[in-house]
């Protein structure tokens, strides 16, 4: 489902993604901040279309502009035994401790700890290097 939201004029181009972190305390007092903020926070999006609008942002300093997004899947690490198809999942990060392994990214997503996800992927075993049974999977 393709959305609105004003994103930064220089990043305002078709195909490229963003993770949404939240609010900043700048947006607090903007009238524009309903239609910034109506995303999902630790979510990744990609532009699918810019629209000509652009507005003045004290947090951009600068111009944003709106763009059409919606979200898109991230390549993740779960439990092999929540790895079916169409379920859905709550993501919780491994403590391993085990930064430099080649999957510590795709256990430890970007800002999407606690999150509710449906599993539209699943991709295959993947090597854990603390012994758990994981695969490689999309979410949404």
């Amino acid at each position: 489902m393709v959305a609105i939201t004003l994103i930064s004029d220089s990043l305002a181009e078709t195909g490229k993604r963003f993770y949404f972190l939240g609010p900043q305390p700048e947006c607090e007092a903007c009238k524009l901040r309903g239609a910034c903020l109506n995303l999902s926070q630790g979510s990744m999006y990609v532009i699918r279309g810019v629209r000509p609008q652009t507005h003045e942002c004290a947090l951009n300093e600068g111009l944003v502009r709106a763009v059409e997004i919606e979200k898109a899947p991230t390549a993740v690490v779960i439990p092999k035994r929540s790895a079916i198809e169409g379920s859905l999942i709550t993501l919780r990060p491994y403590d391993c401790g085990q930064m430099r392994c080649a999957n510590y990214s795709g256990c430890h997503p970007v800002c999407m700890e606690g999150g509710k996800y449906s599993v539209l992927e699943v991709a295959g075993d993947v090597e854990c290097l603390a012994g758990e049974k994981v695969v490689s999977a999309k979410i949404l």
